[in-house]
């Protein structure tokens, strides 16, 4: 029965048009050079250039010595992730976890070489 099943399913998708399977070769092309232009160099030149910038403006930062922020609330409860952080961290717990252990080793690498220049 399970075959039988199977084959019902089958059935109910339709077949990939050649078009789309195109489409998805093209994409995939465009994945793969986009990939390759990633390495340590490129990265190393844009830390510099993210660097840069925060010099550049730096007449735009806010003296937090002047300003009250806070952590916790009265309780000393954690304050709560904001939408945006808490969107970026599920995307690198996304793409870690879809990432083989050495790639996902690399990358962590490349993270942490990074963070540390700032």
């Amino acid at each position: 029965m399970a075959s039988s099943s199977e084959k019902e399913k089958k059935k109910l998708i339709a077949e990939e048009s050649s078009k789309t399977r195109k489409a998805r070769e093209k994409l995939k092309k465009q994945l793969d050079a986009f990939e390759k232009k990633i390495t340590p160099q490129a990265l190393e030149k844009k830390a510099i250039e993210i660097q840069r910038w925060i010099a550049r403006h730096a007449s735009n930062r806010v003296a937090l010595k002047t300003k009250s922020i806070s952590l916790f609330d009265e309780n000393q409860n954690a304050a709560g992730l904001s939408q945006r952080v808490g969107q970026l961290a599920d995307q690198i717990k996304k793409e870690f976890h879809l990432a083989t252990e050495d790639e996902g080793q690399e990358k962590m690498s490349k993270l942490r070489k990074l963070i540390s220049k700032s």
